[in-house]
């Protein structure tokens, strides 16, 4: 038995955020790797506060804060100039090896993004990775509400007009895991690095090292 939608999340679970230290190690020889991670650990931690606080502000934004803080946290100099050459490289993200064959390796299946981006962000990185016919999208930013608040979930579900548990959502991150879990959407742990799942009183439905394989509900 099949689920109705298939929704995934975009950064870090379709596309390597990391991918963007080549371009930092181009501004910043030996850095690359640490910028890297201390960009994208200030990305999500900016947002969660921005949605404790209620004070929604689009995902670009934050993205820019948390670039201008992780670098200055690493001593690296800058000036506009990087800040929107590295920013640029959000829409050039590479896509894991098997994204590019998903929608055809799942051609009677409805596969959507579910991402806190923009559409302003999202969109380029699908025309330059040539999916754009790949997926339909759906971004927090319409009801300027951030995942993991049960608030995104539902307007995804509403957006979708599936019953939770016909939907099986996708993510490398746990926080977003545990968030559609707690809604009720069924759920699916990429977990490329061969993590342990943390003790968050939830479980995924599905753990794949991959998107190679797409479970249905029997699996």
């Amino acid at each position: 038995m099949n689920y109705q939608a298939y929704v995934f999340d975009a950064y870090g679970t379709l596309f390597d955020v990391h991918s963007v230290k080549d371009a930092i190690h181009r501004c910043y020889p030996e850095k690359g790797p640490d910028i890297s991670k201390a960009w994208r650990d200030r990305q999500i931690h900016y947002c969660m506060i921005r949605q404790l606080i209620q004070g929604y502000r689009p995902f670009d934004l934050v993205t820019k804060w948390a670039l201008t803080d992780a670098l200055a946290a690493n001593d690296a100099n800058y000036n506009e100039e990087t800040i929107e050459y590295l920013m640029n490289q959000y829409q050039h993200l590479k896509p894991y090896n098997e994204v590019s064959q998903l929608a055809e390796n799942n051609l009677h299946r409805e596969l959507t993004i579910f991402s806190n981006g923009t559409r302003s962000m999202l969109q380029p990185l699908l025309e330059n990775n040539q999916l754009t016919n790949s997926f339909s999208l759906i971004s927090a930013d319409d009801p300027k509400i951030y995942k993991p608040h049960p608030d995104a979930y539902r307007f995804a579900q509403e957006k979708l007009d599936q019953e939770k548990e016909d939907i099986l959502f996708f993510s490398s991150n746990p926080w977003d895991i545990a968030g559609a879990a707690q809604y009720g959407f069924h759920t699916a742990w990429i977990n490329r690095n061969q993590a342990k799942w943390p003790e968050l009183g939830l479980q995924p439905n599905h753990t794949l090292k991959d998107l190679s394989h797409i479970p249905d509900k029997s699996s």
